[in-house]
């Protein structure tokens, strides 16, 4: 297994001071900080017949509904190859079923306990049982990441199913809250947008990346101006559409030509490929620091006075929810299939893997306005989603005492 990049550290570092400093800054002087995020850059004026409400750009929207989109292809690309290249992760259905069921049962805890605890929420009951639920869906990648590696060191096979599981969560986070709470309200018809660019770059451009082509064809299909332009119209169509503008990027993965192989879960090798595909991430290494920061600075400021009902009820999703669900739905999979653990795996990988799911940051600061309602609300949500990265240290913790209980109980072979 190839060495993962240190640029993921990098993105959860600038993650964490944006809202370490939006915190200080909404504590102690609010209005200043609202005044930043909230100004209104532009505010355009669409035409009668696009039926759809001009926006108001901001800072906070533009990070999050553009900006975003960056990251959420970035982390997708590795799903996808992981997925469908030679050696991938998840390549044969064999490798596939325990993530699959261990995300399906994670989804599922998360959006049951936040469906169970509603009644004992007096600022959602009113809302209806539909108020919030993709929020505690999503998680955080980068921030797994710099956790996991700690707990099971560089390079273990959990690092990497710990990581692909994240990035199947945010993805599905981010789904589940355009399609239960559209922006804009659900305009699929402008999907046909996003469709018909990508249609014509691979057309044009993509499908020219075989082995059968002309060195004339293969210098064509690695052209990279072509995908910007498409992924730019692809991003705008999804974002008309109603759907959130952060996956706006994800359909161009599936067209764009790919390496024939994969080196693992952000490989630090895969800087030294050459296909469109890792070009363009090789393209979003330096800025993403910059965008995470602006997301935290954005998105990731807590109030010290909004600790509430929905905090505690955001944390019963995420630390009951979702890791109960995750270990049902791996160990359901691995009674199906005769108890055989993935090869480098233990059951107390599992457990751990299944406590660091519960932390969550990014897609559930993104589901945040969407799925709540602002206000009071929001903010002790927030603070929920920041104190669910308790349980980074917790599996610190965990992963300590199970290393000292399995010393303790091996026996001495010198005895």
């Amino acid at each position: 297994m190839y060495r993962v990049s240190p640029h993921v550290r990098y993105f959860a570092a600038s993650l964490v001071a944006g809202a370490v400093l939006a915190s200080l800054w909404v504590n102690l002087s609010p209005d200043s900080y609202f005044d930043l995020i909230e100004y209104r850059l532009w505010a355009p004026d669409l035409p009668v017949w696009s039926g759809l409400p001009a926006p108001v750009l901001t800072l906070q929207y533009i990070t999050s509904e553009a900006l975003m989109a960056l990251f959420i292809a970035f982390i997708a690309k590795e799903l996808w190859e992981a997925l469908v290249l030679e050696r991938g992760a998840l390549s044969g259905s064999a490798r596939r079923s325990m993530p699959l069921g261990a995300v399906v049962g994670g989804v599922c805890g998360a959006v049951l306990v936040w469906l169970l605890t509603l009644p004992a929420d007096p600022d959602l009951a009113g809302l209806g049982r539909a108020a919030g639920w993709p929020l505690p869906i999503g998680s955080d990648v980068a921030l797994c990441y710099v956790f996991g590696e700690r707990v099971f060191g560089r390079n273990h096979p959990a690092l990497h199913l710990l990581l692909l599981i994240s990035i199947a969560f945010d993805i599905l986070g981010l789904a589940a809250l355009g399609l239960g709470f559209p922006t804009l309200g659900l305009r699929p018809v402008w999907l046909l947008l996003s469709a018909l660019s990508l249609g014509l770059v691979w057309g044009l451009y993509a499908r020219f990346a075989h082995a059968r082509a002309t060195e004339r064809q293969h210098r064509r299909a690695a052209t990279l101006w072509p995908y910007l332009l498409a992924g730019l119209v692809c991003w705008l169509g999804v974002l008309l559409s109603g759907l959130p503008g952060a996956l706006g990027l994800l359909p161009l993965i599936f067209v764009i030509p790919h390496a024939e192989r994969s080196f693992g879960l952000f490989a630090e090798a895969e800087a030294f490929l050459h296909d469109p595909l890792n070009r363009l991430a090789q393209l979003l290494v330096w800025p993403l620091p910059v965008i995470l920061f602006l997301f935290g600075l954005t998105r990731g400021g807590i109030a010290v006075a909004a600790l509430g009902p929905t905090t505690m009820r955001v944390l019963q999703a995420l630390w009951i929810g979702k890791p109960l669900g995750l270990l049902l739905g791996a160990l359901a999979v691995l009674t199906l299939r005769g108890w055989r653990m993935p090869k480098g795996l233990t059951l107390s990988d599992l457990v751990l893997i299944a406590v660091l799911s519960g932390m969550g940051l990014t897609v559930p600061l993104l589901a945040l306005d969407s799925a709540l309602p602002g206000g009071l609300v929001a903010d002790e949500a927030r603070a929920g989603v920041a104190l669910s990265l308790f349980f980074g240290p917790l599996a610190l913790g965990l992963a300590w005492m199970i290393r000292r209980f399995s010393r303790t109980v091996q026996p001495n072979p010198g005895e």
